[in-house]
């Protein structure tokens, strides 16, 4: 279609092009070859139809939305130019090629939108993103304390920060290393008073936590400790001690299965096991010599 413009079929004429050797050209690579090479053969023409045009500015064509869906669920839709789909593809490719535990059966979609979601997470853990109203900029849901000290997963009963509806058992999840600020309230919703904020993690636990698991403990996975959360092995809210003991680094994507159904438990000899839901091992065995 770009080629069949009328702007462009008059400057083929107009510098003496074949228009019919043209079409039998790109019919055979549509016919022969992969899209992307007949996508890699336009541009090719197109660009010497005109190499003295000037540069178009790659940015006027570069959209992103993000829609989000009733249940909270977020539909991403967007285009990039050459050079900024070349930064998003090799951050997310490294974090894709640093992911890669064995066992792992994600597709390779699954395995892009982990990439992107740990990119966020590593970005907001850093503390380097402008801030927005004096404030870094962090997840926030906002819970009553009956639902988040309920056992039950209370699905639709916490708010995040953009108005989303998520589940008490993903606001247990971001509570096992975030921060906690406790508001009293009145019978019609009036803030009465606002304690003080507490990170539930302190720095000094973190980095023993660290230093002794120093990556990932899901079985297989061995995720640096920089993407890593302190997950509680028995959540303080259901009275775990916030200790070392209680502790485990779990990179974004195992901390949100092991909040789904699996576990993780440290053995007396200091070895990490994780188990399924229906309470069996996750073994990963060691490759073959050849």
């Amino acid at each position: 279609a770009p080629v069949v413009r009328p702007e462009r079929m008059a400057a083929a004429l107009e510098q003496g092009v074949d228009l019919a050797e043209v079409d039998r050209t790109f019919s055979t690579v549509a016919a022969e070859h992969r899209i992307e090479q007949l996508t890699r053969a336009v541009h090719h023409y197109l660009s010497r139809l005109d190499p003295d045009g000037p540069e178009p500015d790659p940015t006027e064509d570069r959209s992103l939305t993000l829609a989000t869906l009733s249940d909270g669920t977020v539909v991403i839709r967007g285009q990039l130019d050459a050079v900024g789909g070349e930064k998003l593809t090799t951050a997310i490719e490294s974090v894709v090629q640093a992911d890669r535990p064995r066992g792992d059966r994600r597709t390779r979609a699954q395995q892009n939108a982990d990439a992107l979601v740990q990119l966020a997470d590593n970005q907001l853990a850093s503390g380097g993103l402008p801030r927005l109203r004096t404030v870094k900029p962090h997840v926030v849901v906002t819970t009553r304390d009956a639902d988040l000290f309920a056992r039950a997963n209370g699905a639709a009963t916490v708010s995040t920060g953009f108005g989303s509806l998520i589940s008490a058992e993903k606001a247990r999840m971001l509570a096992c290393d975030g921060s906690i600020t406790p508001v009293r309230i009145d019978e019609h919703g009036k803030p009465l008073n606002m304690g003080r904020t507490h990170r539930v993690v302190p720095p000094h636990l973190r980095k023993a936590v660290e230093l002794r698991d120093d990556a990932c403990v899901f079985a297989g996975c061995g995720a640096p400790k920089y993407w890593c959360d302190v997950h509680h092995l028995i959540h303080w809210i259901f009275g775990g001690e916030t200790s070392l003991e209680n502790s485990a680094l779990l990179c974004e994507r195992h901390h949100t299965k092991v909040h789904h159904g699996f576990r993780v438990q440290r053995g007396p000899d200091g070895r990490w096991r994780t188990f399924r839901p229906d309470d069996t091992e996750i073994v990963i065995g060691r490759p073959l010599l050849v």
